[in-house]
């Protein structure tokens, strides 16, 4: 079973995409903040991490930086759920290899839904 780690500070919206992601026979974890991103990965890298970039303690495009200066999570499949448009907040991010960027007020479950297959195969 592939594994998404949810990076989502905002408990409905983590509920959502939870519930649509499940529902495909993925299996997910969630996280609130940066650090317990970073935390989560060190101890079990997830196949996706599906990533909010406006998150406590630890913003999105700063934990991106730190997992692709490790070799152990250089290569791990991020996609990226935020409020911001793509360059508002982390422009850097474009050059940090991301498989797809999304608006959240632009974008439903669906769609999340819909590329997390495309990504994971």
């Amino acid at each position: 079973m592939q594994t998404i780690l949810l990076a989502e500070d905002n408990a409905f919206i983590s509920d959502v995409y939870s519930i649509y992601l499940k529902k495909e026979g993925y299996k997910v974890d969630l996280a609130a903040d940066g650090q317990m991103v970073l935390d989560k990965i060190n101890q079990n890298p997830p196949d996706l991490l599906v990533l909010d970039l406006d998150l406590p303690k630890i913003n999105g495009c700063d934990v991106l930086k730190k997992l692709r200066l490790d070799p152990k999570t250089r290569d791990l499949k991020v996609m990226i759920v935020s409020n911001y448009n793509q360059g508002d907040f982390c422009p850097e991010c474009a050059n940090l290899g991301i498989s797809k960027y999304f608006v959240k007020i632009q974008t439903s479950p669906e769609e999340i839904k819909n590329a997390v297959k495309e990504i994971l195969g």
